[in-house]
């Protein structure tokens, strides 16, 4: 047996239509939680609850068994930024306010700042050249 052979039967077997379901449904609870804070009180509220909640799942060591569950449906962009701040945060705790948090806050973030910073620029740049057009 060789080791593809061995790897392939030990690797567990993907359940995609369930895990499309489930990403779906969770999708839309989320997006339908989403919409009734936005109507009820305000859009940054409603961020402000997905931040809260994505930060403090993370804090308890859970986000991830929610995400196991709820499948890509729970990785909206500002729970997987929040999730990701909180743990570059969490991991460097021992080594202070400052070197620890502080230094490490946007680790993981940083990233997606930049790269997305720089796609906008570029696409910015695209559009008014075509708008010149």
């Amino acid at each position: 047996m060789t080791y593809n052979e061995v790897v392939k039967s030990i690797t567990p077997k993907e359940k995609r239509l369930e895990n499309a379901i489930r990403a779906f449904v969770s999708g839309g609870i989320i997006g339908s939680i989403s919409e009734l804070l936005v109507s009820a009180v305000s859009p940054e509220f409603m961020l402000i609850v997905w931040i809260a909640i994505a930060a403090f799942l993370t804090g308890f060591g859970r986000f991830d068994d929610v995400v196991d569950f709820l499948k890509m449906g729970a990785i909206i962009p500002i729970t997987g930024f929040a999730h990701s701040v909180a743990a570059s945060s969490l991991e460097y705790k021992e080594e202070g306010l400052i070197t620890g948090i502080g230094a490490n806050y946007l680790k993981l973030a940083g990233s997606v700042i930049l790269y997305g910073v720089l796609t906008a620029a570029i696409f910015a740049g695209i559009r008014g050249v075509l708008w010149l057009l």
